[in-house]
C-alpha cells in the first residue's frame, strides 16, 4: 500500500526492509562501525560504511517520498553531487543550468573539468538552448529548478524528453521544493539530488545529502560509488534527518504560506526593486511551476536599491538570522555575492544578476507578521 506523503513523513517507508523485533516508535540509532556474523555468509549488515539499519530506514523513506527505486544517503549534498558525476567518463559532455548553487559550479569547474568531463552552462529555462547544446557526447543534463539564487524554473518534462532522445540522463536538484512540492522522477528525471541539510532535515543541525534513482540499476551504481569512496551518512546524522522528515509536510506548508505573505509585502517596499518568487502570479514561470509542482516553497530572492541597503538589511535583521544555508525552522538571509556564490566566476555572476544588491531569504516557520516587521525595519525609512 502506498501511503500519502504526509503519512510517509511521519511513519517512514510503508514497509521496512529491516526489522529488529522491538518496533521502537523512534527508529533506533545503530551507532556501530561493524556487525557480528553468525554464519560464514555475509549478513544483511556488515560494516557501516556500506550498510547501516538507521541509514537504510532513512533511505527507504526518502525513496518513497520521491517515488524512486532507491535512495542513497551521503555525508553532504556535495558528496551526493560528486557521486552523480562519477557516472561520467573523460570525454563525456554535460549540459548544466547556468544558475546553480555556487558549490556545484565550483565542483564542475574544478573537479569535473580536471576529470575530462566537458561542462556547458546554458539558460535551461529556454528549452531551445538545451536542444542547441546537445552533442553526440552529451551524457547528462543537470538542472536546479527553482534555481539558486535567481529562482528560475525549467521545464522538467521537456528536458527529460530531450535527454532520453539523446541517450542521456536527466539529473535534477530538488532541494528547494523537497518531495512535498515536487517529484522530478515522476516527470521523467533519472536522478534527483538533495542537500538533505536543508528542508529534509529542517532544523539547521546536521549536514547530509541524497541521491534518489529512478531505477535499481542507477541506484546500484551510485551506491557502489558511496561504498567505495566512503562518504556515507553516519548513523546519528541519519536519525536526525529521520526526525526532521517527520514534520517536513507541515513545515513546507508553513514556509510557503509565510513566503507568499512576505513576497507580497516586499513588493510594496520602496527600497525593494524586484522580488523573485515563483509563487507570485507575475513570475514568468508561474504557470509552468503550477504544472510540474504542488507548491512554490519558501525561498525568495530580492533586489534592493543599493549595496548600502543590502548591508543595512543584513546587519539590522533581528528575528531573521544573517547566515548561510536554508530550509530550517529559522528564517535565514544570505548575501549570495560573498557567501553561496563567491566562487562563481565574476563574469557569470554579473550575467546572472548576482550583484551587490541581491539578497536571498529562506523563510522559516515563525509568525509571518514578525518576519515582515523585521524586514521592514531592517530596510529602513
Amino acid at each position: 500500500m502506498r501511503y500519502k506523503r504526509d503519512t510517509q513523513c511521519v511513519h517512514g517507508a510503508p514497509e521496512r526492509a529491516y526489522e529488529d523485533g522491538v518496533r521502537s516508535v523512534s527508529f533506533p540509532i545503530y551507532q556501530t562501525a561493524t556487525f557480528a556474523h553468525t554464519k560464514i555468509e555475509h549478513g544483511q549488515f556488515n560494516y557501516t560504511r556500506q550498510d547501516n539499519p538507521t541509514r537504510l530506514h532513512l533511505e527507504e523513506t526518502v525513496a518513497a517520498l520521491e517515488e524512486g527505486a532507491d535512495a542513497i544517503a551521503f555525508a553532504s549534498g556535495m558528496v551526493a553531487i560528486a557521486a552523480v558525476f562519477e557516472l561520467l567518463s573523460p570525454g563525456d559532455h554535460v549540459i548544466c543550468s547556468e544558475d546553480l548553487y555556487g558549490g556545484t559550479t565550483r565542483y564542475l569547474n574544478n573537479v569535473s573539468a580536471k576529470n575530462g568531463v566537458a561542462v556547458e552552462f546554458v539558460d535551461t529555462t529556454e528549452i531551445a538552448n538545451v536542444k542547441a547544446a546537445l552533442r553526440p557526447q552529451t551524457k547528462a543534463i543537470y538542472l536546479e529548478t527553482p534555481s539558486n539564487p535567481m529562482m528560475n524554473v525549467t521545464d522538467i518534462r521537456a528536458c527529460a524528453a530531450l535527454a532520453h532522445e539523446a541517450g542521456a540522463l536527466l539529473i535534477v536538484d530538488n532541494t528547494f521544493l523537497s518531495p512535498i512540492f515536487q517529484r522530478p522522477l515522476t516527470l521523467g528525471a533519472d536522478l534527483v539530488v538533495h542537500s538533505g541539510s536543508k528542508y529534509l532535515a529542517g532544523h539547521n543541525d546536521t549536514i547530509s545529502g541524497f541521491v534518489v534513482a529512478a531505477t535499481k540499476e542507477l541506484g546500484d551504481a551510485i551506491r557502489l560509488t558511496g561504498k567505495t569512496t566512503g562518504g556515507m551518512l553516519a548513523p546519528f546524522d541519519s536519525w536526525l534527518v529521520l526526525r526532521g522528515i517527520k514534520t517536513l509536510a507541515l513545515r513546507m506548508e508553513r514556509v510557503q504560506k509565510n513566503a507568499l505573505a512576505i513576497a507580497k509585502a516586499l513588493k510594496g517596499n520602496p527600497h525593494v526593486k524586484q522580488v523573485l518568487y515563483a509563487g507570485l502570479p507575475e513570475h514568468p514561470a508561474y504557470a509552468l511551476s503550477r504544472s510540474q509542482s504542488d507548491g512554490f516553497g519558501g525561498m525568495i530572492s530580492l533586489r534592493v536599491d543599493s549595496a548600502e541597503t543590502a548591508e543595512r538589511v543584513l546587519t539590522h535583521v533581528r528575528v531573521i538570522t544573517f547566515a548561510e544555508s536554508l530550509g530550517g525552522t529559522e528564517s535565514l538571509i544570505t548575501y549570495p555575492l560573498t557567501q553561496t556564490h563567491n566562487d562563481v566566476p565574476e563574469e557569470m555572476r554579473a550575467r546572472l544578476g548576482i550583484t551587490d544588491t541581491l539578497l536571498r531569504l529562506s523563510v522559516g516557520i515563525e509568525d509571518a507578521d514578525d518576519l515582515i516587521a523585521d524586514l521592514t525595519q531592517a530596510l529602513g525609512d
